[in-house]
């Protein structure tokens, strides 16, 4: 292992947090853009104590809501132009991992006069590289991608179907203001897909990353744990603040760059499900459950070994005379039984999802991590012939 691990993000972590909010953005600036996703939080109360937090410690507000799932560009052009006109000076994202992510790049862009597309990562030949960023704040009101701790964002184009990534260190929020409190009315599906993903950022490095890591295997396996214990009780009560605050730093630590520390590791089932989700919008943690048990099938063959020890290890299986590929398959069944235990998908089918596009999918896929000879990165790497055989296998 010869990494380096920083990640400046201060957290503020529990219950009754958001109190604190006027407080930490007073210490950026005077005038916010508050960056809000489809209305939830204005439902439910948020909104008003987090403008009221602000407006005690006399920072103004300027709103940028209707932030949508798998967030659009267009949201984050919209956005800069917003705080650029009200001169804002922080930008406080109040969401989901949609709503931090548009914000991240919101951020940069106020500072960007061309089109915030050129700086996401999308097979172009040049990629503008953000060199100022107005400082982030970000209140997670689910516990699924991580993104309030972490330097990356994901953001969709409509125009060309193409969903893909940033990441700069200018991304990296200020503060991280997590208060668990605010997760307690995610619906039951919505928490359940949320535990998917966060699983599956962990499973990424587990399966995609060097040789050589056994801290980093402990830690990655204790999350997937706790994400599982926990994430059962906060489906079956949402209003479980224990089990709710579990999930919350579970989703934390589980991409905040600390289990993945050294592994060197790529995403492909996240790349694969970045397609899918700019082709058919469907909800990032839905398309996860589908694809990670999928790809899991195709990549155990090429490492059995390291299959089998997530099956000893987090189903507490014994090998009873399989070779190490039977003992993985079965560790994968028990894997996928667990997200459908807790209501998620598991097949294309159960989205509308036909094998009609399969091959433009695959293609779509490859167009940013790939290597020279053109196959998307990971452990193996997979040609467009492969990624077609885990969509159609998890048909």
């Amino acid at each position: 292992m010869n990494f380096e691990f920083h990640n400046p993000t201060r957290l503020i972590f529990g219950a009754g947090t958001l109190s604190r909010l006027g407080e930490v953005a007073r210490e950026k600036g005077k005038r916010a853009l508050l960056v809000t996703g489809g209305g939830s939080v204005k439902r439910n109360g948020v909104f008003d104590r987090a403008v009221a937090s602000l407006k005690e410690a006399e920072v103004s507000v300027v709103e940028c809501p209707d932030v949508e799932p798998n967030p659009r560009i267009a949201s984050v052009a919209r956005g800069a132009q917003i705080a650029r006109d009200a001169n804002c000076d922080v930008v406080i994202a109040m969401g989901g991992g949609s709503t931090m992510d548009a914000a991240k790049v919101m951020a940069a862009a106020v500072y960007y006069d061309g089109n915030p597309w050129d700086m996401i990562l999308h097979g172009q030949d040049n990629v503008y590289v953000p060199k100022k960023a107005l400082p982030i704040i970000t209140v997670p009101t689910l516990a699924a991608t991580g993104s309030e701790m972490n330097k990356g964002a994901v953001i969709s184009n409509d125009e060309t179907n193409v969903k893909s990534f940033m990441s700069s260190d200018l991304l990296y929020p200020y503060v991280a203001l997590v208060d668990p409190e605010l997760t307690l009315s995610v619906p039951r599906h919505q928490t359940a897909y949320g535990v998917c993903d966060l699983i599956t950022h962990v499973t990424e490095g587990y399966f995609n990353g060097i040789d050589g890591t056994p801290i980093q295997d402990r830690f990655a396996e204790g999350v997937i744990l706790t994400a599982m214990e926990w994430g059962l009780k906060a489906v079956a009560d949402g209003g479980n603040l224990e089990a709710r605050t579990q999930v919350q730093w579970a989703s934390i630590v589980a991409l905040n760059g600390w289990v993945q520390a050294g592994t060197n590791y790529v995403p492909p089932v996240h790349m694969i499900e970045h397609t899918l989700s700019a082709h058919h919008d469907v909800t990032h943690g839905a398309g996860l459950a589908i694809l990670n048990p999928a790809w899991m099938r195709f990549a155990a063959k090429s490492r059995p070994a390291r299959f089998a020890q997530f099956a000893r290890r987090i189903f507490g299986l014994s090998s009873n005379g399989q070779n190490d590929l039977e003992t993985a398959k079965e560790g994968i069944d028990r894997f996928q039984a667990f997200l459908e235990s807790i209501g998620c998908p598991t097949r294309l089918s159960q989205l509308g999802i036909s094998d009609e596009k399969f091959a433009q999918y695959a293609k779509d896929t490859v167009l940013v991590l790939h290597d020279k000879n053109g196959r998307l990165l990971g452990r193996p790497p997979m040609s467009e012939a492969d990624i077609i055989e885990v969509l159609r296998a998890a048909l």
